[in-house]
């Protein structure tokens, strides 16, 4: 098996947008785009800064499971990751992914109770290029 990390890592440093998907209460697939991930560790942990009243994370709190989508449009290539998510409140975590201008979005600051941050974590993947797919496991 070939080794995903390198390739998905710098796919992600360089995006723009990613895509994170739920599961809704009718047990349907959602997909919503979302500024990258504020800190990554390798293809296996991400953090996003959301709202608490969000949508994604009320589905969330309900059922874990997820993926997250990056892609590169110039090369045509792209990775999904599948795993679970944890909504996190303490302000541990939320200090840790927040950047200054982040009052347009939470105007309280980082002790916002509407500002909390999904955490992911991946167990496996899908990376496509050159008009072919292959899945991984992540360890």
């Amino acid at each position: 098996m070939k080794n995903f990390t390198k390739a998905v890592s710098g796919m992600i440093d360089g995006c723009t947008v990613s895509f994170i998907g739920s599961i809704g209460k009718d047990g349907f697939p959602n997909m919503k785009a979302m500024l990258p991930p504020r800190k990554h560790t390798g293809i296996k942990t991400f953090y996003f800064t959301t709202n608490t009243s969000s949508l994604r994370v009320s589905q969330f709190r309900k059922n874990p499971k997820a993926c997250i989508y990056f892609f590169d449009g110039r090369f045509y290539k792209g990775a999904m990751l599948t795993g679970i998510v944890e909504i996190l409140e303490d302000l541990k975590s939320k200090k840790m992914i927040w950047k200054e201008g982040d009052t347009m979005y939470y105007p309280l600051g980082v002790t916002d109770p509407d500002y909390c941050v999904i955490k992911f974590t991946a167990q496996k993947g899908r990376f496509y290029q050159n008009f072919a797919s292959e899945d991984f496991e992540i360890k």
